[in-house]
């Protein structure tokens, strides 16, 4: 495998891994109002994410970083051509932060709501404003020769990436009651199972749909039977949540989301922007690419550097890998 591929590899990789993980934390920010019924169980949602959506939010850095450092085009093409779903991403992402610390300032009822909401309303722009970024990457941007967008700043917010928003929002929500009733007893462990067991086959269709148009589009027989374990996993994910397996239901979904991101990723190479405008206009990764020397600097410091990050966190979710409970809960300078 070449380097560029390599890369382009790393890349997908590093996206998947911060849906898989920071798609819950949106998921359980996104049901306060839904399943949080009460204030001890609002509380109780969001001290399940409470040691864990910082170090999540790292994976997006990453993410971005990546594609900064290995393939600068694509990098000088995406995020031009898509200023207003990222400004919204990093506004969503910093308001959450804000509400998230800010919550215990004071100890009022109407305080601790006002935050919550806009932990809520943070989580859901940051999810569907990557979604759509994601989304209108994959399937298709407006662009020109050089990478230059065509059109005016919303140009970009078509039909892709409204169904990549609620792709990721859909899958969000559903991994986020998942996790739930991995993650608590009592009530709320119920109560977020029934949820996901009575939205997971609607919520996947956005995820499936949008991985089957990439294959559709430019797919081969491997991308095509990484669909199918898409699907799949979802009927396994619905099957063990009815029996009570909520740690086979959480692997499961996780499973559709890997497999759908394998999908469109895996059809798209080695495509990373296509156009719309006409393909000969599409960004490769041979366009978008920085030096072999610099990848090859780049692959040693990640060789080194990654599993001890990677190793950390497995730690991190270690530790806090017990169920919660209401009555064990009490008011601390996290959530």
């Amino acid at each position: 495998m070449d380097l560029q591929t390599l890369w382009f590899a790393a890349v997908a990789l590093l996206w998947t891994g911060f849906l898989l993980l920071e798609g819950f934390d949106f998921g359980v920010a996104a049901l306060l109002p839904v399943l949080g019924r009460r204030t001890a169980e609002r509380h109780l949602m969001l001290r399940t994410i409470g040691p864990l959506w910082d170090g999540n939010e790292v994976w997006l850095i990453t993410a971005v970083g990546a594609v900064f450092a290995a393939f600068p085009g694509w990098y000088a093409t995406w995020l031009p051509a898509l200023y207003l779903p990222f400004v919204l991403v990093l506004f969503g992402l910093i308001v959450r932060a804000v509400a998230f610390e800010w919550r215990h300032s004071h100890s009022t009822e109407a305080w601790d709501t006002t935050w919550t909401r806009v932990v809520t309303g943070g989580s859901l722009v940051a999810a569907a404003g990557i979604g759509a970024a994601l989304g209108a990457t994959t399937l298709g941007l407006p662009i020109g020769e050089g990478g230059i967008r065509v059109g005016g700043a919303l140009s970009g917010l078509g039909w892709p990436a409204l169904l990549g928003a609620v792709a990721v929002l859909a899958f969000s929500v559903v991994h986020g009651a998942v996790f739930l009733s991995l993650k608590t007893d009592g009530p709320l462990r119920v109560a977020a199972r029934r949820f996901a067991l009575r939205w997971a086959p609607v919520a996947a269709l956005p995820m499936l749909a949008w991985a089957g148009l990439v294959h559709l589009r430019s797919g081969t027989p491997v991308t095509g039977a990484l669909w199918l374990v898409a699907a799949l996993a979802v009927l396994v994910a619905w099957a063990r949540l009815r029996v009570g397996r909520e740690g086979q239901g959480f692997a499961a979904w996780g499973a559709m989301l890997a497999a759908a991101a394998a999908t469109v990723f895996g059809a798209a190479y080695p495509v990373v922007v296509p156009s719309t405008v006409d393909p000969a206009f599409d960004v490769t990764i041979a366009d978008a690419s920085v030096s072999d020397y610099t990848l090859t600097v780049m692959t040693w410091a990640a060789g080194v550097g990654l599993p001890v990050v990677l190793g950390y966190q497995a730690w991190t979710y270690w530790v806090f890998r017990k169920r919660l409970t209401a009555e064990a809960q009490h008011v601390g300078a996290h959530p």
